[in-house]
């Protein structure tokens, strides 16, 4: 990478509203080549512009170093072994909050936890822990399903979710798998057509939970008749655990729906980028 002054970038920054199109490209290019670290310094010449076609540039040249370096971060952690679901959730978010840290998210999600906890004993059967958390998280927290602004893009941000406790089926099964996991429980994402939904599986038992109706316990047979009700046949996937690559695909999915139908179309195909990544 090379390094410039701060003399130099201020000349080059002044040339990104030239009026010449190769020259301002070329400009762009030389200053995303600097990568993440050059973001201070724009963010300072924006505050210090009154020029807004400027501030325009500069804006666009921020969100495509921000966006460079997730799309690095993703690559990055599908490729580790664990694929660690917060981590995964924090990436996604950091799409619309690009300064938001990871040990923020995993605060708020360890404060979560720790209320369900305190309330947890291990010794009861399986329904029985399943209805403390569903307690803890519906009832004292007030965590419940986002049914006005079901295709909100701020359903698939874990921030959002966590200070709004409101969201759509995958990010509150989301929030549900990590404190469940933290506890040592066997529960698991289940990838159901138009639906996302939990399973509790072990070798002597199975049952599956619906986080988006405040945690209500069902079986296999209630799945067959939602299959046989949308007119699907039954595959195998719709019964068994997701792992979490398969939750990451789904919220990017979820995404791009949701930018798509608020005529988000720029964003739309950014998600679809991120897609292309977990997909390849």
């Amino acid at each position: 990478m090379e390094e410039f002054s701060e003399k130099e970038l201020n000349a080059l920054v002044s040339l990104l509203d030239d009026s010449d199109k190769e020259v301002k490209e070329h400009v762009r290019d030389k200053i995303i080549s600097l990568g993440n670290q050059v973001i201070p310094f724009l963010e300072k010449k924006w505050e210090s512009s009154f020029n807004p076609d400027l501030q325009k540039e500069i804006e666009d040249l921020v969100h495509d170093l921000q966006f460079s370096l997730l799309k690095e971060r993703l690559g990055e952690w599908k490729q580790t072994q664990d694929r660690d679901l917060l981590t995964g959730l924090w990436i996604i978010n950091t799409y619309q909050y690009p300064d938001l840290e990871f040990e923020q998210l995993n605060a708020t999600m360890h404060q979560i936890y720790f209320e369900v906890w305190t309330s947890f004993k291990n010794d009861l059967p399986a329904y029985d822990k399943i209805r403390i958390i569903n307690n803890v998280l519906f009832n004292d927290l007030k965590f419940s399903a986002n049914t006005k602004n079901f295709h909100s893009p701020g359903n698939s941000m874990l921030s959002n979710v966590l200070d709004s406790k409101k969201g759509n089926p995958i990010s509150l099964c989301a929030v549900y798998i990590l404190v469940a996991n933290k506890l040592g429980l066997p529960i698991y994402g289940v990838n159901l057509p138009n639906l996302f939904v939990l399973t509790y599986t072990t070798e002597s038992l199975t049952f599956y939970i619906n986080a988006f109706n405040k945690g209500l316990i069902f079986t296999k047979q209630d799945i067959m008749n939602y299959l046989d009700h949308l007119k699907l046949e039954p595959r195998k996937e719709f019964f068994e655990p997701c792992g979490s690559l398969e939750i990451i695909r789904r919220t990017l999915r979820n995404l791009n729906y949701a930018f798509e139908k608020i005529g988000e179309v720029e964003k739309a195909s950014e998600i679809q980028e991120l897609l292309k990544i977990v997909n390849s």
